[in-house]
């Protein structure tokens, strides 16, 4: 049996990996089915509304081919970290997507920004949850194309004070907030933030609850935010008893990550 033209496999070989792929494709679905009953299990405990919380794959490491088995499970939103990676499966999930007349996932971007690299974000993404300053918001802004809808935008804060984590310094949101705010081809549509890991429930619970509070503060003062992207696979109900409308799962859906090819970079 000839695919592609010129690579010649057995008819046994070619249903073996025709049986592969329906069974990554039945993992994932099966995964994201499980990740949707603790979502709802965790709305339910905190007397929210189960479709007041949506799910982000974090699909960073993992190929095309594991987000198209991801978008015909019904998964419609995908969170990048690797440029580059992200690019090059963006396209390739276009194509494929495309040839089967269905429509495209909503991209998100949740890496490190650097300034030399903001004209692909702004062109690519629809959502970028990592915006820390002024000047990254301002580029964003500038290089998001007209006929592009707003792009969306997370401020992303350092709820911990951590020196290793990045972020805008709680005390700083509000001045960055207002100045987002007010820059054309962008939409603020409120905050990220990725706290220190603590295993009590609790204190989980704390610094999601910080970040909500300052969401709050801000449309006290006009800003009209209606986002919290908060909550991994380890303390997504934490994050959803205190308000996420976003949560980032990836490794509970897709599996453990690939490892990023070395030289690599955001």
């Amino acid at each position: 049996m000839s695919v592609g033209g010129n690579v010649h496999i057995t008819s046994a070989e070619f249903l073996s990996r025709i049986a592969y792929s329906e069974l990554i494709m039945s993992r994932i679905s099966q995964n994201l089915q499980a990740v949707h009953a603790a979502m709802l299990q965790a709305a339910q405990s905190a007397a929210r509304d189960p479709d007041s919380v949506r799910l982000l794959a974090v699909s960073k490491t993992f190929d095309a081919a594991a987000v198209l088995d991801a978008v015909r499970a019904g998964q419609t939103a995908f969170g990048e970290i690797y440029l580059q990676e992200a690019l090059d499966k963006m396209a390739a999930v276009a194509v494929a997507l495309q040839q089967q007349q269905l429509p495209l996932p909503e991209w998100h971007f949740i890496g490190p920004i650097q300034s030399n690299k903001t004209r692909p974000i702004a062109e690519h993404f629809d959502w970028v949850h990592t915006v820390e300053r002024e000047k990254i918001a301002s580029r964003l802004s500038e290089q998001r194309l007209p006929h592009l809808a707003p792009l969306n935008i997370c401020l992303q804060v350092n709820i911990s004070g951590e020196s290793s984590k990045s972020g805008v310094a709680p005390a700083d949101v509000a001045a960055l907030a207002h100045a987002v705010a007010g820059m054309p081809r962008l939409r603020l549509r409120g905050l990220m933030v990725i706290p220190e890991p603590v295993a009590d429930f609790n204190a989980q619970r704390l610094s999601f609850r910080r970040l909500r509070q300052l969401l709050e503060d801000l449309n006290k003062q006009g800003c009209a935010l209606d986002t919290l992207s908060m909550g991994m696979s380890a303390d997504m109900t934490a994050a959803i008893a205190e308000g996420a409308t976003i949560v980032r799962v990836g490794s509970a859906i897709f599996g453990q990550r690939n490892q990023l090819k070395q030289g690599e970079t955001a």
